[in-house]
Parts: C-alpha cells; sequence; structure tokens
C-alpha cells in the first residue's frame, strides 16, 4: 500500500508518494507561513489533492517539529509554528479528497524510523537518531519499536539541561543541549569568532561576503573541507559536544547505533570523528562493554516524508 508523507517546516512543505520499500515515487512542495496555521492546513491538503489524482494511497503522515499528542491526531505545542492543543489531523482530513487515515507524527521520529527501517538503522534493533539541524531533535527504537513515551513525547533530548544557567533556549529554559550541539550553535559561534577573530576568521568571512552576520553552516563546512583551521575547530567543538551528550543518552538507554541526521551531516567525517572521539571518552566502563557505533543519515532532507509515510501505514 502505497502512502503518502508530509514534512511541515516553518516557511515550506514536502509532501511525497511513498511506496512499502522506502521509495518516494512522486513529490511536491508548497511555501507556508508559520503564524497562519488555516493557510498550513491548505497547503498541505491541496498538495495531497494533488498527488492523489495519480497515486492510490491509503493513509497520509504528517510530520510535525513539535509535542504531538498520545493519539497521534494533535499538535500540542510548536516552538515554531502557531500551533497550541491543535487538532492538525482532523483539520487536514476534511480538506482532502480521499478518506483515509491521518496521523501526526513528530518530525525527528519520522526522520528516525525512516533510517531505522530504509536507512543506516536497518541492521539494528536499538537506535538513536539525532537530527542536528536548527534545533537537536531525537527518535529512540528499543527493541525494533519507536519509544513515544506515555503522553507522547518522548526522545525530546535536546532539551536535556547539560550546562546549568548556560545559553538560553527557546523552549524557555538554559543550557538545553541543543544550544551546544545543532547547526544554530554552529553558526552562532562562528559568528562570535569571526567578530572577535576576524584575521582568523578571514576565510570564513570570505564565502560570508565579508559579513559575520551573514555566515551560515555551509560556509563552516566548506571552509573546513578546505583545511581552515577555525572552521575545523568549530567543528571539533560541535562533534564534542554531540558525542559527550550521546554518551549521557548511552549510560540511560544502552544503544547499539547513534544516526547523526541534519544539515551538519554534509560535513562527514569532520564531524563524525570528532563525535566518536568525545563519546569514547565519556562513555562509562569503556573496554568492558560493547560500543555503540556512530554513523551518519542516509536519507537527508526526504527522510521526515518517508517515516512519515511508513509510521501512518502501519
Amino acid at each position: 500500500m502505497h502512502a503518502i508523507g508530509v514534512d511541515i517546516g516553518g516557511t515550506k512543505i514536502a509532501v511525497g508518494v511513498v511506496d512499502e520499500s522506502g521509495r518516494i515515487l512522486a513529490k511536491v512542495r508548497r511555501e507556508t507561513t508559520a503564524d497562519d496555521v488555516a493557510s498550513i492546513d491548505r497547503a498541505i491538503a491541496d498538495a495531497c489533492n494533488e498527488l492523489t489524482q495519480e497515486h492510490q494511497v491509503g493513509a497520509i503522515g504528517l510530520a510535525a517539529a513539535g509535542f504531538v499528542s498520545p493519539d497521534r491526531t494533535s499538535v500540542q505545542f510548536a516552538p515554531n509554528i502557531a500551533w497550541r492543543e491543535y487538532p492538525l489531523a482532523e483539520r487536514v482530513a476534511k480538506l482532502v479528497e480521499v478518506d483515509v487515515p491521518v496521523v501526526v507524527e513528530n518530525d525527528a521520529n519520522a526522520a528516525g524510523w525512516a533510517e531505522f527501517r530504509f536507512g543506516a538503522g536497518r541492521a539494528a534493533t536499538d537506535m538513536i537518531m539525532l537530527t542536528v539541524g536548527t534545533g537537536l531533535g531525537g527518535a529512540v527504537v528499543v527493541d525494533r519499536e519507536l519509544v513515544r513515551g506515555k503522553w507522547g513525547v518522548a526522545a525530546e533530548v535536546g532539551h536535556m539541561r547539560v550546562v546549568p544557567g548556560g545559553h538560553y533556549c527557546g523552549c524557555g529554559h538554559e543550557g538545553c543541549w541543543e544550544q551546544y550541539a545543532s547547526g544554530s550553535a554552529l553558526v552562532r559561534d562562528a559568528r562570535q569568532a569571526a567578530i572577535a577573530q576576524p584575521a582568523r576568521a578571514r576565510h570564513l568571512l570570505e564565502l560570508a561576503g565579508g559579513d559575520a552576520e551573514s555566515i551560515a553552516g555551509p560556509h563552516v563546512t566548506e571552509a573546513a573541507q578546505a583545511g581552515d583551521p577555525l572552521a575545523l575547530e568549530l567543528l571539533a567543538t560541535l562533534g564534542r559536544w554531540i558525542g559527550e551528550g550521546a554518551a549521557s543518552v548511552a549510560a540511560l538507554l544502552d544503544p547499539e547505533l547513534f544516526v547523526i541526521g541534519g544539515g551538519v551531516g554534509a560535513a562527514g567525517d569532520l564531524l563524525l570523528l570528532p563525535v566518536r572521539k568525545a563519546y569514547q571518552a565519556q562513555l562509562s566502563a569503556l573496554g568492558h562493554r560493547p560500543e555503540a557505533q556512530i554513523e551518519l543519515a542516509e536519507h537527508g532532507n526526504e527522510a521526515g516524508i518517508v517515516g512519515a509515510a511508513d509510521l501512518a501505514r502501519r
């Protein structure tokens, strides 16, 4: 049975028809406005209606960045979209032209499920996905089952507190892991370095057109791949935060595999090697226990579509 997966972002949605092997057969995009939730509903329905003209589907999965209700029908809270106790599945179901189940999933859970079923984790039984993007999302698979928790909001690993009194987080607290282990943290540190040490940040500033505030994550990756010492140091710092935090997570869940996804994955081994080194350095009982593998995700930006569709179908 084919299913539709919808990856909902703050400014755009990506929608695809996915077959049972995780292959995307057709895909469309729509622009959206984060503070106009009704327009997001309409954009989702419009894209789904376009795809169902050509493809027969049996379910629709909506991947949303936020806290999803245990029955997978509503978004209780979202940091970047104006959803508060919002019955997303019901609103979309009223607008689509096919009578099929509509299921809401957390976006990191959807991406993690795609990697577990069809990507880097397909041979694993216990896996943790870390999506390192604007924030830090997580997905936990234990004994081949996605862990949602009693209230549907498990695996929000980015909001574990790692630095008391640390950087302020959009969740309302301070010192959350995602303030140190995310693409946003990488960019913040790169911009601060460019302002404080412009000579050392010359390569980064050239890539950003001379403006420190224009430095973006891909600039850091590009400079690091060219051997720039500052960019390599910035990625190593990010990798250290990811790896040390992963060791704490391993103390709780003992996975066989960590999968690193999100935009920073483009840095490849320049990020992965510092992650592995820091993980080993902080892992309890090192040398007396099996050690989790740490690998890059395989599905890239399409993971949310693939995972949401497969979870809806199930």
